[in-house]
This record gives structure tokens, sequence and C-alpha cells, in this order.
């Protein structure tokens, strides 16, 4: 690139100008010094003949260059930096009383907005909107559980509005507000255990759908296990009605290769639900790795908390977390055993061959 195609270049006017919001969206070189650096470098200013401008940090290192030790444009410093940013961000999410748009956090961030989203969403798992719903969800349920009443729990958590509230209601609670407020006790689970050819498995519904399904050897721990996750709600065993449910869903661990065409009742963040959508995607006979999922929801960074929500998942098979292996092929933890894992990749392989 010439020195005037390189002055007309839009990046060079933003590593002129130091521009911070330019940071991770490319790096540049110096054939004079020998250096690479981020937008946001500090060093003087460099002759625009001797700069070359790199869409990757790889591109920019196969030159030959060395990191500059002034802006340090290794990965590591530039995550944290995305990182402080982020976690203003959050605090700012957290704190305003009217939820900031994306521009604006872009904006404080000293980033484009299309780049905040990105680097939002690779630190946190979702993106900022979600976060902030989210963030909103976790207030109303602290209010209602605080006993205050559900208008007001409303306006307290920043909802615009009643309506937007009550639509979001039994994804943020899972039940209606003002039964949530009453501690859950008027929420009732019919529930089962039954034998299976993976043990015994304790099948639970709510009005919804399938609230949970869990596999184990012993029914009493199994009940306590459910108990545990539904505290307040009342636990009902099935009727002959539920019973051809139970039915239904023993089927389906037979056959792996099936759908279990029954709606599920399914409770968690954010994240954990994008985490458990991917899960449901993954083909019978096929794995992912927790990287992989990480990727797929578009939050590489944050395998661990993949793994989490794998191991919360409370819908056995239903929500395949069974699929998901290490990086290097291994089990790894599976919360029905990994005895129980095995057989069941191997099942599903069976029946793909067939």
């Amino acid at each position: 690139m010439t020195q005037q195609e390189m002055t007309q270049d839009p990046r060079w006017a933003r590593i002129m100008a130091r521009d911070a919001s330019g940071d991770g969206e490319f790096w540049y070189s110096v054939a004079t010094t020998g250096v690479y650096c981020r937008p946001s470098c500090p060093s003087r200013a460099a002759n625009p003949a001797n700069v070359t401008i790199h869409a990757t940090l790889a591109e920019a290192r196969r030159t030959g260059a060395r990191a500059c030790l002034r802006c340090r444009p290794d990965a590591a410093g530039a995550k944290l930096a995305h990182t402080e940013r982020v976690a203003a961000a959050c605090r700012s999410i957290e704190t305003a009383e009217t939820q900031p748009t994306l521009a604006e956090l872009a904006a404080a961030a000293g980033m484009s907005a299309g780049h905040f989203q990105r680097v939002f969403k690779a630190a946190t798992g979702v993106s900022p909107r979600a976060y902030a719903a989210e963030h909103r969800a976790s207030r109303v349920r602290a209010a209602l559980q605080g006993g205050a009443g559900v208008t007001e729990a409303i306006h307290t958590a920043g909802y615009g509005s009643s309506g937007r509230f009550y639509a979001e209601a039994d994804a943020v609670l899972g039940m209606k507000p003002a039964a949530y407020r009453r501690g859950g006790a008027a929420e009732t689970l019919r529930f089962a255990v039954t034998q299976t050819s993976l043990g015994l498995l304790l099948v639970a519904a709510s009005e919804t759908g399938i609230a949970a399904l869990l596999l184990g050897e012993d029914a009493d721990a199994l009940e306590a296990n459910l108990r545990h996750r539904f505290p307040n709600a009342h636990l009902e065993p099935g009727d002959a009605a539920f019973g051809r449910l139970v039915t239904q869903v023993v089927a389906f661990v037979d056959a792996p290769d099936a759908t279990l065409d029954l709606p599920l009742d399914i409770r968690g963040t954010a994240f954990r639900r994008r985490v458990w959508e991917e899960l449901r995607a993954i083909p019978a006979g096929e794995t992912a790795s927790y990287a992989d999922i990480a990727r797929r929801i578009g939050a590489p960074a944050a395998v661990r908390a993949v793994a989490g929500a794998c191991a919360a998942n409370a819908h056995a098979l239903a929500i395949p977390c069974h699929r998901v292996l290490r990086s290097d092929g291994a089990l790894s933890g599976f919360r029905w055993g990994t005895a129980r894992k095995r057989a069941l990749l191997d099942r599903e392989a069976a029946a793909r061959r067939d």
C-alpha cells in the first residue's frame, strides 16, 4: 500500500487519533521499528509509508515484527482491556434507571456498536439486551420474594410496562407472579418414578410442561432432588393420565434416535437457556465439545460457563448434555454418571448406523 493509499484508509485516521475502539478490530506494524501495535498505541506517530495494517493479530505476527512494549497488543492485553470495558458496561446496566441503548454502552466503552456487541457477548455469553433482561428478571424475583406487590416489583425492576412483564412472566418466574410472590406454594408438580433401561427415572411436570427428568438409582433420593429444585412447590403423585405421559418418556429413553414430542418447562438464566437450546440442536449420534458449544452461541471464552449450564440441566436426555464431550474426546462429568453417558452415546451411535 502506498503512502497516499494508507492516508486514505479510514483506519489510518483511527491510528492517528489513537482510537481505542479499534483495539481488537485491527493491528498495524511499522517496518522501520519492527513492532506491531494496537490502534490506541501511545507511541509517536509513524510515517504512513512504513505502516501496514492487519486484520488479525496472527497476520501482524507473521510479519516477523515483535509486540510493542508500550501498547502490548498481545491477546492477553486486549482481552484484559475488553474485560474491563464489559465489566463497566454491566455495572451501567445494573445501576441505570432506564436501560442504556447499545449505542450508549458502545460509546462509553469507546467501541463501535457492532464491535462492542461481539466483545460483550464473548465475555458474558449473552448480548447486552439479554443481560439487561436477566438483570430485570433477578430484580423482580428479589422484589417479589421480599414481599413487594406485583405492580411495585415490576416498577422497581425497570420494566417499561406491566404488559411487557406479563408477556415474559412464565419464562422469568416459571409461574404466575402472584404465585411466585407467595413462594411458589400455589404451583403443583405432578411426578412419578419409573424403571427404565438406564435405571430409575423421575418425571415431573407443571401446567407448562415437563419440569424435570432425573435419572438415578434411589427413588427417595430422586424425590429429594426434585424437592431441592422446587422447594416451595406442592408435589403430587401423578394420576392415570400422567402415567400415559410417563410411558411416552420411557419410550423416548429406550429409543434415543426418537424425538420427545412433549412440551418442556425450562427454567434458567438467559445464558443457560441459550446453551440448552444449542444442546437440543445436536442430532442423536453426534457429539460436540464444550468449546464447540461456546463458539456456537457466540461466547468462545465461556467454556466453563457452558459446562456449568450442562451440569445444571434438569431435563436428562430431553436436553442432551450427554452429547457434549471434552475437547480431547473424553467423557468428562455427567450429572447422572459417566457409565450412563457412555451407554447413551453407544446406543445413539448404533441407532444411527442402523
